[in-house]
């Protein structure tokens, strides 16, 4: 019994691991790497890497070359047309119930966090940790808005998009140097949502989804 319980945590320790040195930027989209490299890169057993296989093959986040071994998830103009594509199905939805549902102190915390950049750009703040802090602040929006759903399933989906999400952004585009527009997006997705207005703020979600997808696909 004390196998069976240490097998799953050993597996997610695995995943984690594995997407937490693919985020970081440790093995790079489009790059070959052995078993080995990964036993290497995680710390973990040959065998847990094995199992986990299966999993990031069926997640698309890396995929088995016959005679070449294992090729980490290629950004491609596919990949970003259909990663967008499902991220604005989920997020008209999630963004519509939060409307709905979510407190007003939850929404006026996302609009003083938003606003206190926008007055720190304003302010002639361009340093690279506001950026950061501005990365992790738009991320923690979009997040809010599926965790509203409360749908285990959704999550599930929507987290393995935001890898590659968080893929396509480090090798299309950042958030560097666009912070002040990027923040004036969410600020009108969110005053829709002060408001109690589904419709404004799902077009407002739509819209800055679809400008983020267009910069990509240009470049």
């Amino acid at each position: 019994m004390d196998g069976l319980d240490e097998q799953p945590t050993l597996r997610e320790k695995a995943y984690e691991s594995f997407t937490r040195h693919l985020l970081a930027r440790d093995v790079r989209p489009g790059q070959f790497v052995s078993q080995r490299r990964l036993v290497e890169l995680t710390g973990l057993t040959l065998g847990a890497i094995r199992e986990l296989i299966p999993r990031l093959e069926a997640e698309g986040l890396i995929k088995t070359v016959p005679q070449r071994g294992l090729q980490i998830a290629h950004i491609d103009l596919n990949l970003i047309r259909e990663a967008f594509q499902l991220r604005v199905f989920l997020e008209k939805e999630a963004v519509a119930l939060f409307t709905r549902s979510a407190s007003d102190e939850t929404i006026a915390s996302l609009l003083k966090r938003h606003r206190d950049i926008a007055e720190a750009i304003n302010s002639g703040n361009n340093s690279h940790e506001l950026e950061l802090h501005a990365q992790a602040v738009d991320w923690g929006m979009h997040d809010a808005f599926i965790d509203a759903l409360g749908n285990t399933i959704i999550s599930n989906v929507y987290r393995v998009n935001s890898i590659k999400m968080r893929l396509i952004s480090q090798e299309r585009f950042r958030i560097d140097g666009r912070v002040g527009p990027v923040m004036g997006e969410h600020l009108k997705v969110l005053e829709a949502i002060e408001r109690r207005s589904p419709e404004d703020a799902v077009g407002a979600l739509v819209a800055h989804i679809n400008h983020a997808r267009d910069r990509a696909l240009r470049l």
